[in-house]
Parts: C-alpha cells; structure tokens; sequence
C-alpha cells in the first residue's frame, strides 16, 4: 500500500511537472517581459522549483528505475493537457504510443515489485539505504 501511495504521489508531482509545459508555452505566446510573460514564466519557475525538491524525496523513497520509467507519463500529461487547454487533436498514433508507454512503465514498475518482494524477503532494502519509514 505504500509503493502504491508514492506511485500516486509521484503521478501528481509528474502532472504538476507537465503543467510546467503548459505555463511556458502560454508564455512564449506573450510579448518578452510583458506582465503576462512574468507570470506565466514564474509559476513555470515555481513548478519547477517546488518539483525539484519533491522529486529529490521520491527517489530517495523510491528505486530510481522506477521513477524515471514512470516520467514517461509525463508524455501522456501532454495529450491530456493539450487536448484539454490547447484544443488539441488525439490522434490514433499518439493513443497508441500513450499504450506503449503504459505498458513499459508497468513493466518495469511489477519487475520492480517482484526484486522488492524477493529483497525484503532477505532482509536487505535492495537500494543500499536503511528504510527509515517503516
């Protein structure tokens, strides 16, 4: 239930770190320096701020294959926002190539498990750190 929390967890830091896309596309569509450009610029700086430290305590939580397969979504975000702000087609290809992306990161995320479950079971964390949650 934990891993499953933090995949969670994760999602939502990798759509905030989409949305990021978002903020600064908005403000390449303004005038360099206008008002409007500022603060699109800054909530894209302050996502990214407040994503680089939230990401520093998912890998330390986390094995760090599984994080980075999982900012693959970060792909499928940008269908979704694109669709949703930008008005954008969903094409065949681009659906296919979400599935693909799915499929990869629940690979690696259930061959993840299976290496947790058989490294608990010696004792031993599997990442070289102490589990200091439990």
């Amino acid at each position: 239930m934990k891993n499953v929390k933090l995949l969670i967890l994760l999602h939502l830091l990798l759509a905030l770190f989409s949305l990021t896309g978002v903020a600064s596309k908005f403000a390449a569509g303004q005038p360099f320096l206008s008002p409007k450009f500022i603060l699109y610029y800054g909530i894209t700086l302050l996502g990214l701020f407040i994503y680089a430290f939230a990401w520093q305590q998912i890998i330390k939580r986390m094995p760090l294959v599984t994080a980075y397969a999982n900012k693959g979504a970060t792909v499928i975000w940008g269908i979704i926002w694109g669709y949703m702000i930008f008005s954008e087609e969903i094409t065949v290809k681009k659906l296919v190539g979400a599935a693909v992306i799915i499929c990869g990161i629940v690979l690696i995320v259930t061959a993840d498990a299976k290496e947790e479950e058989i490294a608990e079971k010696a004792g031993d964390t599997g990442n070289g750190y102490e589990d200091k949650t439990a």
